[in-house]
């Protein structure tokens, strides 16, 4: 027979033992630990002292975050199968560059809720340390940080995927990745939906909607990277897994063997010792398997201490041993009720039910209640609290789903709505891109709510989407509309360019030029070429008018040459001391430049210079202010005569009567600042420089006055 062989039957052969003792087994675990009055067919002998106590039966509440983990099949280990990932789909990656349009968008996969429990504390307890007993570096997940995924942007999910995978082992992140992949799944279906929406709007067939992203890529890659690491892993671990449930079994064999040999009872001990250790450092096996092989190898224990009980001894020994270290394990259960991390507190009691079942031994049968009880009073009050913990969380997961409920009902409103400009499209979809956010950082709701919630999100947000893309698919017919209206401008433009009738022209490249600002957007990629288009043949012929104009401006130029001369006449004009004759020199100068005409509009500053040197004669001449005002004023007016514009003299008349009425309130609001000095000496300083200050305002507005009489004077 085969090594293989062999090994099979002695496998199937333990297999069937623990079977048979899976009855007994449980019998007398459950008689451990508690009161001696419950447990079956008891007697007072000493023989009865040799029953063992087991809390392990009794187990609190079940490591929700561990029970995300897929759980076990009674044939194979179920969490490994499904960690597996099958060779056609090493082959073949997740597709990326097309999207399955018959897919529904979820937001989360459909996982164990993380408080999901029993019912009963004790049983949860013992499954927990079942799962976590198979794979120990799996606990570790319980160390990494779980971000608010629901909240980050898909660059942000695939960057944290990323740093997954570098930095922690592949078998503590599943739920992580997990949760991660669900919200970049929903987030990137969504944009998927957008587009799709779009495309279809644009006139595109169904059957040829392709759509991805290299963002999306990436993300596909990284996962498939996770999943190949992960199966790697859980290929290596079944195969250790069923190596050490065939370690255990031997040892199994191995206990049950010390009962029948024939030596001396120290050496047997000091074997059963050896046989502990052993079983201690044989390793994980596959979570299917534990409670059977546990139990198994239990009810052999007790069979040794019944073999045992003629040299109670070594019994009372480890008992006594047993029972400090129970009693250390129940003060630590006990502080942790002060943790104020209460999911930190749960994961410590694993340990400890784990440390309990799996390392320490019996204790004396009068102990047994008293520890147990404490033991498990700890365990329930951990487990109550926790529940409190996840209840809250299911109250403030209420609070978020009502806060999602708002957004959806103002998204909803804004989606029921038809905007008729690209202006208040564009502030609704700034509106909706809000809400959106809003919507994501809103936090969790209740599962029972949720793909609710999540569908209600969506169809809204959708149907906003097809009313937009509705909108700008009319308008991108408007604007193939004004693209042919400004190509009709372009041809008259081109028609025009190169015409000499520049009377007639101009007026009518003026109106196209305003009929062109009139007409509206065209399609993007048409917009800078007929612009360049039209602007090349407007420039074309405004340049030949310049520069027809140019021969035009001969007279002005001549008569800025001119007004030079005269300006430096002016400026070199000695006063005699006589008044009269002084201001006729002044006069005569003021008449030679009204003459002159029109100067280049670019050479205009020279008016201003001419006006300033008028000034500075005046003051000399102390000339009233007034009349000096007037005579630089008498150049405006022969000048508005003289071009037969009633526009600008209209323009004109309402300037004076502007500056008019302005120049009146100033007065008012001077004298009245002057009522606040109404018991102040006139002679004060302020109150001379407000008098002054109303005195030159009133001398203004004669100025303002005479002004406007002088222009009514040309209707």
């Amino acid at each position: 027979m085969s090594q293989q062989e062999n090994e099979k039957n002695k496998t199937d052969h333990s297999e069937e033992e623990m079977k048979k003792t899976t009855s007994s087994a449980t019998s007398a675990e459950e008689s451990k630990d508690m009161p001696a009055g419950q447990v079956e067919n008891e007697s007072n002998t000493d023989t009865e002292k040799q029953d063992t106590e087991n809390p392990f039966f009794k187990k609190p509440e079940i490591d929700e975050e561990v029970q995300q983990e897929e759980q076990p099949e009674a044939s194979e280990n179920s969490d490994i199968e499904d960690a597996m990932v099958s060779e056609s789909e090493k082959q073949q990656p997740e597709p990326e560059n097309v999207v399955d349009l018959g897919d529904d968008d979820e937001e989360e996969e459909d996982e164990e809720d993380e408080n999901t429990s029993s019912g009963n504390h004790e049983d949860d307890m013992d499954n927990a340390v079942a799962h976590d007993s198979e794979d120990e570096s799996a606990s570790e997940r319980h160390d990494i940080e779980k971000k608010d995924y629901h909240s980050m942007s898909k660059e942000a999910l695939t960057d944290e995927l990323e740093r997954l995978l570098k930095n922690e082992k592949v078998q503590a992140i599943k739920e992580h990745v997990s949760e991660i992949r669900t919200e970049f799944n929903a987030k990137f279906d969504e944009e998927v939906e957008e587009k799709k929406e779009e495309f279809l709007a644009e006139g595109g067939n169904i059957i040829d909607f392709h759509y991805s992203t290299p963002l999306k890529k990436r993300f596909n890659s990284l996962y498939f990277d996770y999943k190949e690491k992960r199966n790697n892993y859980y290929q290596r671990l079944k195969k250790d897994l069923n190596e050490n449930l065939n370690r255990r079994l031997e040892i199994i064999e191995e206990l049950k063997g010390l009962i029948d040999v024939e030596e001396n009872i120290n050496t047997t001990y000091n074997h059963f010792k050896e046989i502990q250790d052993k079983w201690r450092t044989a390793g994980p096996i596959p979570r299917d398997k534990y409670n059977n092989v546990w139990n198994t190898y239990h009810h052999h224990v007790e069979n040794f201490y019944d073999f045992l009980h003629l040299n109670r001894e070594f019994r009372d020994m480890d008992f006594k041993h047993n029972l400090e270290q129970k009693l250390k394990v129940i003060d630590r259960a006990e502080e942790l009720l002060q943790e104020n991390d209460i999911n930190r507190a749960f994961r410590e009691l694993q340990m400890l039910h784990k440390m309990w079942k799996e390392e320490l031994g019996p204790v004396a049968k009068e102990y047994r209640e008293d520890i147990w009880e404490r033991f498990s009073t700890a365990t329930k009050k951990i487990h109550d609290k926790r529940q409190d913990f996840f209840n809250n969380l299911e109250a403030e997961y209420e609070k978020n789903w009502e806060k999602k409920q708002e957004i959806i009902g103002k998204i909803q409103e804004i989606a029921g709505e038809n905007y008729d400009s690209h202006q208040k499209w564009q502030q609704k979809i700034k509106d909706i891109e809000s809400l959106r956010e809003a919507f994501f950082n809103a936090g969790k709701v209740p599962r029972n709510k949720n793909q609710e919630t999540w569908n209600a999100f969506k169809e809204n947000v959708r149907k906003f989407n097809r009313n937009k893309n509705a909108f700008y698919k009319n308008l991108k017919k408007e604007q193939y509309t004004n693209l042919e209206k400004k190509k009709e401008l372009i041809q008259i433009a081109e028609d025009n360019q190169d015409s000499d009738d520049f009377k007639t022209v101009t007026p009518l490249m003026k109106k196209i030029q305003s009929d062109w600002k009139k007409i509206g957007h065209v399609p993007r990629k048409d917009s800078d070429k007929v612009w360049k288009q039209f602007k090349k043949a407007c420039n074309h012929y405004f340049d030949r008018l310049h520069a027809q104009r140019n021969e035009d401006n001969k007279e002005e130029i001549e008569a800025f040459d001119k007004k030079k001369e005269i300006l430096d006449r002016v400026k070199a004009i000695e006063l005699s001391g006589n008044k009269k004759e002084d201001l006729d020199k002044i006069k005569t100068e003021i008449n030679n430049w009204k003459d002159t005409g029109r100067v280049p509009y670019n050479k205009r500053f020279i008016e201003g210079k001419f006006n300033k040197a008028l000034d500075q004669l005046f003051n000399k001449m102390d000339i009233d202010n007034t009349k000096a005002e007037m005579l630089k004023y008498e150049k405006k007016v022969q000048a508005l005569d003289e071009a037969d514009d009633d526009q600008k003299i209209r323009n004109e008349h309402y300037f004076l009567s502007k500056k008019i009425e302005e120049t009146k309130g100033e007065i008012r609001q001077l004298e009245n600042n002057l009522q606040f000095f109404s018991n102040v000496d006139e002679g004060n300083p302020m109150v001379q420089d407000v008098m002054k200050n109303i005195e030159n305002h009133k001398e203004d507005l004669r100025v303002w006055e005479e002004k406007l009489r002088k222009i009514k004077s040309l209707y």
